[in-house]
C-alpha cells in the first residue's frame, strides 16, 4: 500500500479509535475466524490422506498386534523397554496399546516407524525412502497386521472420518458465528461513525457565520454530509472486515505453507510479486481519477440543485436546451471518470483470477510430480492449493481496499476541512448576558464593515440610534449595503470597525444565543420549514410560544384570513421550503414567526415586498399598535412602506447620505429625492402622500 494510501487509512482509523471496545472484539473474532478458516484445509488433507488413502490409520503405532510382530519390532529397536511398558497382552494373546496421551503416541510413532518399515520392506534398503513413502509403508504393514488379528478396518476408517468431519463441522460453525458477529459489529461501528460525523458536521455548520457559509457552497456541504460520510462508513466496514482479516489470514497461510514442506513455496513468492506489480501499476494510473471523483460529484450536485430550484425561471426564458447541455456536460465528466475507474477494476479482477488459477495449475503440475515420486500426498497438495489461495486472497483484499481508500481519503479530508474550520464569530470568554436591561436600544457607533477578501468597505462610518417604541427605516439603491447593515445586528457578520451596542452593551460581549433571543428577524426571502403552520409560527419553541401568542402573531401579521380558510387551520401542512403557499403568505408567516416570540427588537429585511399595498399598510398599522414598545428596524425598497417611520436612514454606496423623517429628507437629501421621484407621484411629493 502506498504512503498516501497509508495516510488515508490512518485518517479512517482515527474514527475507529472512538469505538475501541467494539474494534477489539472484532479483532478477537477475526483471529478466531482465521484460525477456523486455516484449520479446514488441514482437516481436508487428513480426510484424503488418512481417512481415505490410509483407511483411518493415523500413525505407525498399531493399536493391536501379534506377539511375533512385537518381538520383531523389539529386536530391531534393541531397547524395547519403552515399547513394552505401553502395550499389554489381552485375553486373545495379542499385544494391545495402553497409551492415550498424544505426546506418548508421538514418541511411540517416532520409535517404531523405522522398525515397522524394515519389517514391511523385508530387509531392503530403507535409507532412500522419503518420509511420505515410509509413512505409507508403515500404514500398509499395520493394515495387514489388523487383518491378521481380525480387526474391522471399515470401523476404523468410519470412526476416523466421523471424528475429523465433526471437527470440520465445528470449525465451520465457529467460523460462521464469528463472521456474523464481525459483520454485526462492523455495521454497528460504521453506523456509529456516520452518526457522529453527521452530528459533528451539522453542529459545526450551524455555528458557521455567513463568511464560512460563503466559503463552502450549499451543494458541497450537502455532499460532504451525505456522500462523503457514506464513503467513510463503507471503508470503515472494509477496514474491519477485510484489512484487519487479511494480514491474519495471510500470515497464518504462510505458516501453514511452510509446515507442509512441499518445496513449492517459490510459487507463492512469484504470485505475490506479480500481484504487487499489478496493483502498483493500476493504482498509479487510477489514483488521480479517484481523487477527482468527489469534486465531480460536488459539481453534479451543484448543477442539479440550481436547475431543480430554478425550473420556473428556466421555463420562463426557454433555456431548457441550454441547461440540458450544462447538466449533460457535468454528467458526462462524472460518467467518464467513473467509467475509467470501473474499467481499471474490471481489468484488475480478471487478472487476479488469472494469477490465482495459474497458481493452482502450477501447484498441481509440480505437486503431481512429487506425488509420482512418493514425496507428496494428494491431501497435502490440496491443502497447499487452499493455503496458497488464502494467501493470494489476503493480498486481493488489501488490493480492494487500496482501490477504495483514495476516494474515502478525499472524503475524509473534505469532512475534516469542515470540522477544522473555526467560526470567525465566537462568544466572548466572559459574556455580559445578565447585565443587559432588555429595553432594546440599538446604537451604531462609527461602524465599518468589509467582506472577507474584499478590497473596499461595504459600509463605512455608520452611526445612528434605533430607540424602543420607534421605527427606524433603511433605504437606498441596490447594492448600497442595506441588508449588510441589518445582518450586522444579529452578528451574521462582525463589524470590522466601530461597534454596535444593545442597551449600551457591545453585542460582541453578549452570547449569540442571548443576543438573538432579543431579536425577531424576518429575512428578505421568507424561509419556511416542512411541518405545519403551527410548527413554523412556534419555531422559537413551544415552551416560549403559547397558542394564544401564536394566534395573536398570526393576526398581527395578517395571516389569519388564509389560515382560517384552510380545512386544518394551524395544523395545515407546510411543504419543504413553503412551496405549497404563495409568496405573500410565506412572508406573512415569516413575520408571524418573528412576532410570536415577542422580542424587543424587530429586524425586517425588505419583508413586505411580496405584499400588496393594502395588506402592507394594514400590517404596518397593526405592528405599530400591538408592538408599540418594541424597536423596529425596516430595510425597504418601497418608500410607501417607510413613509411614517420615525427615522429614515438613506444609504448611498455604503455611507449615510441622510437621516430624518420623510418630509425632511425630501427637502435635504438628494439621494432620497431621486428614490422618491422614481416611486411617488407629483402630488405625493408635494405632501399629499401620507394619508393612507
Amino acid at each position: 500500500m502506498s504512503e498516501g494510501g497509508s495516510g488515508q487509512m490512518f485518517k479512517i482509523m482515527k474514527y475507529l479509535g472512538e469505538f475501541k471496545a467494539s474494534v477489539a472484539a472484532v479483532i478477537l473474532l477475526l483471529i478466531l475466524q482465521a484460525y477456523c478458516d486455516l484449520a479446514l484445509p488441514s482437516y481436508t488433507s487428513d480426510i484424503v490422506d488418512v481417512g481415505i488413502e490410509q483407511g483411518g490409520i493415523e500413525n505407525a503405532v498399531p493399536e493391536i498386534m501379534r506377539p511375533e510382530t512385537m518381538e520383531g519390532i523389539c529386536l530391531l529397536l534393541g531397547d524395547d523397554a519403552f515399547i513394552r511398558e505401553n502395550y499389554r497382552l489381552n485375553e486373545d494373546g495379542n499385544y494391545e496399546l495402553q497409551a492415550e496421551k498424544p505426546e506418548t503416541i508421538a514418541a511411540l510413532d517416532e520409535a517404531m516407524r523405522e522398525a515397522i518399515v524394515i519389517l514391511y520392506h523385508q530387509g531392503g534398503n530403507t535409507e532412500e525412502l522419503s518420509d511420505t513413502m515410509a509413512s505409507q509403508m508403515a500404514v500398509m504393514f499395520i493394515r495387514a497386521e489388523y487383518e491378521a488379528v481380525g480387526v474391522d478396518l471399515n470401523a476404523i476408517q468410519t470412526r476416523y472420518l466421523l471424528k475429523t468431519g465433526g471437527k470440520m463441522l465445528l470449525m465451520t460453525v465457529l467460523m460462521m458465528t464469528a463472521s456474523i458477529a464481525v459483520g454485526y459489529l462492523a455495521a454497528k461501528v460504521s453506523a456509529g461513525i456516520g452518526r457522529r460525523l453527521r452530528d459533528r458536521v451539522f453542529r459545526k455548520v450551524v455555528s458557521f457565520s455567513h463568511a464560512e457559509m460563503d466559503r463552502f457552497s450549499t451543494a458541497s456541504l450537502i455532499t460532504r454530509s451525505t456522500n462523503d460520510i457514506q464513503q467513510v462508513q463503507m471503508v470503515a466496514v472494509m477496514l474491519l472486515r477485510m484489512v484487519c482479516y487479511a494480514p491474519i489470514l495471510g500470515i497464518g497461510g504462510i505458516v501453514k505453507v511452510i509446515n507442509t514442506r512441499t518445496g513449492m513455496g517459490w510459487i507463492i513468492v512469484a504470485a505475490v510479486v506479480l500481484i504487487l506489480a499489478l496493483v502498483g501499476t493500476l493504482m498509479k494510473i487510477a489514483m488521480p481519477k479517484f481523487k477527482l471523483m468527489q469534486t465531480l460529484v460536488d459539481g453534479m450536485n451543484l448543477v442539479s440543485r440550481e436547475i431543480l430550484t430554478g425550473i420556473p425561471v428556466i421555463r420562463a426564458f426557454s433555456r431548457e436546451k441550454y441547461e440540458e447541455k450544462r447538466f449533460d456536460r457535468a454528467n458526462q465528466e462524472l460518467m467518464s471518470t467513473q467509467l475509467f475507474t470501473n474499467r481499471v477494476m474490471t481489468f484488475m479482477m480478471p487478472t487476479m483470477m488469472f494469477i490465482m488459477n495459474a497458481i493452482a495449475v502450477a501447484i498441481v503440475w509440480f505437486g503431481s510430480k512429487g506425488i509420482d515420486a512418493g514425496n507428496l500426498q494428494i491431501g497435502d497438495m490440496m491443502a497447499f492449493i487452499t493455503y496458497s489461495m488464502q494467501i493470494v486472497m489476503s493480498f486481493l483484499m488489501l488490493t480492494m481496499i487500496s482501490v477504495m481508500l483514495p476516494r474515502a481519503g478525499v472524503a475524509a479530508e473534505r469532512i475534516e476541512e469542515i470540522l477544522d474550520t473555526e467560526p470567525t464569530i465566537l462568544d466572548a470568554e466572559q459574556v455580559r448576558d445578565n447585565t443587559v436591561s432588555g429595553e432594546g436600544t440599538v446604537v451604531f457607533e462609527n461602524v465599518a464593515f468589509r467582506y472577507p477578501g474584499a478590497e473596499e468597505e461595504a459600509l463605512s462610518d455608520i452611526s445612528f440610534t434605533a430607540q424602543p417604541g420607534k421605527t427606524t427605516a433603511v433605504i437606498g439603491s441596490t447594492g448600497s449595503g442595506k441588508s449588510t447593515l441589518l445582518h450586522l445586528i444579529p452578528r451574521f457578520y462582525d463589524v470590522t470597525g466601530g461597534k454596535i451596542t444593545v442597551d449600551g452593551i457591545d453585542i460582541r460581549e453578549l452570547s449569540q444565543r442571548k443576543l438573538r433571543s432579543m431579536l425577531g428577524f424576518v429575512p428578505q426571502k421568507g424561509v419556511l420549514f416542512s411541518g405545519t403552520i403551527e410548527s413554523n409560527i412556534k419555531f422559537a419553541g413551544e415552551e416560549y410560544v403559547s397558542d394564544e401568542m401564536m394566534k395573536e402573531a398570526a393576526e398581527i401579521a395578517q395571516a389569519m384570513e388564509f389560515i382560517e380558510e384552510k380545512k386544518e387551520a394551524y395544523e395545515s401542512p407546510v411543504a419543504q421550503g413553503g412551496t405549497n403557499v404563495s409568496g405573500g403568505q410565506k412572508q406573512r408567516l415569516s413575520i408571524a414567526r418573528a412576532i410570536a416570540g415577542r422580542p424587543k427588537i424587530f429586524l425586517f429585511d425588505d419583508s413586505f415586498s411580496a405584499l400588496d399595498y393594502k395588506t402592507d399598510a394594514v400590517l404596518r398599522k397593526a405592528l405599530h399598535e400591538k408592538l408599540a414598545d418594541a424597536t423596529v428596524i425596516i430595510v425597504a425598497q418601497r418608500i410607501s412602506t417607510i413613509l411614517h417611520a420615525d427615522q429614515i436612514i438613506v444609504l448611498d454606496d455604503g455611507r449615510i447620505a441622510g437621516i430624518g423623517r420623510h418630509e425632511e429628507l425630501l427637502q435635504t437629501c438628494e439621494a432620497y429625492q431621486e428614490i422618491a421621484k422614481s416611486q411617488l407621484s407629483e402630488s405625493e411629493l408635494k405632501g399629499g402622500a401620507g394619508n393612507e
